[in-house]
């Protein structure tokens, strides 16, 4: 694999690319736009369809697979098997739905969501890991940007739903069948690993904000259009060309590599600076192949996070010096971890229980939103939806922008602000329990933000704390905390809540704020615990952020031999 130098075109082409995948990766969002239509078309009543929702989130969130794959396959192997699992799924869902095949069995269709929803895990892995790996020493930003643009698919595909399909569930379900495939079939050789240049480009942070700037002048645009939509009768010629205004600002990535053709850097770095800690080596050796990245420092860099070792640290030295025995030794944090050795750590599982916590409390009102809004006397809950899809996304991109600069400046760990998020939960959940008037957009504005920086946080730590070695996986496995809190909060506490309150008002609805207020308690005291354990963890792991920004800017930890 070549080394890339400073101001390369492949990295960012291949960040452009990951766009487009990464929305196309969020198609699981699009279940509440057919979900009227299942039930209608095929007749399921309400305990039915929410157990395909269940198949929706479990589809989307279980990873696992991917997560192994991408470090034997390269890219595009995974990002083909996310377009069959596409294809095959939502083709199977639209042959019901468009009853041009008739009496499928229920045990199929929800098997074919699992597969079709599926389709995101494989695209997300692919172009989250690559990218990751292509630009280390910016993992918080790549992430918060790739999973930004995930959180702005839903809207996206609302979009294109309202205003190119005429709302018709079924020409959506063949336009995931038939387009998620294409545009990953058109961006496929785009996205392949890259060996990170040496250093920082002086550029990139001007790269980074405006691929940021155009996002979130995205967001915006998104939710001005859904309001218009929703309020103005808009005919189809200026419905298409909105439709056509959000391809040009999706494309908008594209434009950093187009400047550094026409425009090419005549900036050229001498070599290494001394003493600097933040440099990846410029040589990769046939040795070194199956390694991200070369080690820097000595021992002693990392001297003060050695765990106890039964031989002495000089002995060893000396043995080795003799060639008498060849160092190995268990990755400390910072280092890459095998998944196996990750698992069995503290810190793992600390980081587990935090995101399981703040994303199982913040998915559970996103199950519910519209029901919600009913029950507090909103009767179109579209706008509502989407305010907490722009405000997710603004989570999303924020935390990794934010947590990148302070991480940077003062070393404070990421998962200081998945502290800060849940105390915010804490009084949003009460907001929500209180009913008050005038509250609900606020709250729901808030808990959005939040929700997404549970996604913009974890996936950098997960990676600074582990390593992006076998990122993949650990990343996957971490997401299982998503399914896992939309079944125990959503799937058991709200729909029982929900059931016992429209039981005691005789009606299959319930009205009212008793119909989530308990949930909604529950819920603060969950954030309450959850922001407890991210303060543990925040203090357990500032040695490591120490350690690994101590120049200003992410040191490469040293690689142990394991």
């Amino acid at each position: 694999m070549a080394v890339l130098k400073e101001g390369s075109r492949p990295p960012w082409v291949g960040l452009a690319a990951a766009v487009w995948v990464q929305v196309a990766a969020g198609n699981a969002y699009t279940f509440p736009l057919y979900s009227s239509a299942l039930k209608s078309v095929l007749g399921f009543s309400q305990q039915q369809l929410t157990i395909i929702g269940v198949a929706n989130d479990i589809g989307e969130n279980v990873g696992i697979l991917p997560g192994i794959a991408c470090n034997k396959f390269p890219p595009w192997v995974i990002l083909l098997v996310g377009v069959c699992l596409s294809f095959f799924g939502y083709g199977v869902l639209w042959l019901a739905v468009s009853q041009t095949l008739l009496s499928l069995p229920y045990w199929v269709l929800w098997l074919a969501l699992v597969i079709a929803t599926n389709s995101s895990a494989w695209m997300g892995t692919a172009v989250l890991v690559t990218n990751m790996r292509n630009f280390p020493l910016s993992r918080g930003t790549v992430a918060g940007i790739l999973k930004g643009y995930v959180g702005l698919s839903g809207a996206v595909f609302t979009e294109i739903f309202a205003m190119v399909l005429n709302n018709s569930a079924s020409e959506l379900l063949l336009f995931l069948a038939l387009g998620i495939p294409i545009i990953c079939l058109a961006k496929m050789y785009f996205i392949r690993a890259c060996t990170p240049a040496s250093g920082e480009d002086s550029s990139e942070h001007v790269h980074f904000l405006f691929t940021q700037a155009a996002s979130l002048l995205l967001a915006v645009y998104l939710l001005t259009t859904t309001i218009l939509k929703n309020t103005l009768s808009l005919s189809s010629p200026i419905s298409y060309i909105l439709a056509g205004v959000m391809v040009i600002f999706l494309m908008s990535p594209l434009a950093i590599p187009l400047k550094m053709t026409l425009f090419p850097s005549r900036h050229k770095r001498s070599g290494n600076l001394d003493g600097s800690s933040d440099n990846l080596t410029e040589e990769v050796s046939s040795s070194q192949t199956t390694s991200l990245l070369t080690p820097i420092s000595s021992e002693a860099d990392l001297g003060s996070f050695h765990e106890g070792e039964d031989v002495s640290e000089v002995d060893l030295l000396l043995a080795e010096g003799e060639g008498a025995v060849k160092k190995k030794r268990k990755p400390r944090r910072g280092e890459d971890f095998k998944f196996r050795e990750a698992v069995v750590k503290a810190d793992f599982w600390l980081l587990w229980v935090v995101y399981f916590l703040g994303v199982g409390s913040g998915v559970t009102v996103l199950n519910n939103l519209a029901q919600i809004g009913v029950a507090l006397g909103v009767n179109d809950t579209t706008i509502l939806l989407s305010l907490f899809s722009f405000s997710n996304f603004l989570g999303r991109l924020g935390a990794g922008v934010v947590s990148e600069h302070f991480v940077r400046s003062k070393t404070i760990p990421r998962t200081f602000w998945m502290m800060v998020t849940q105390i915010i939960m804490i009084v949003t959940f009460l907001l929500y329990a209180s009913a008050l008037s005038g509250t609900l957009y606020a709250a729901t504005a808030l808990l959005g933000i939040c929700f997404g920086v549970q996604f913009g946080v974890m996936i950098p730590t997960a990676s600074e704390l582990f390593g992006l070695k076998h990122f993949g996986i650990i990343f996957n496995f971490m997401q299982l905390g998503n399914p896992i809190g939309a079944l125990l909060f959503s799937g058991l506490l709200a729909g029982y809540v929900y059931d016992t309150e429209a039981g005691k008002q005789q009606g299959p609805h319930c009205l009212g704020a008793s119909c989530f207020r308990l949930t909604f308690l529950v819920l603060a005291g969950v954030c309450a615990f959850g922001a407890f354990l991210s303060m543990i963890l925040t203090i357990r792991i500032r040695p490591v952020y120490q350690m690994l920004y101590a120049a200003g800017s992410f040191r490469v930890a040293q690689d142990s031999d394991h």
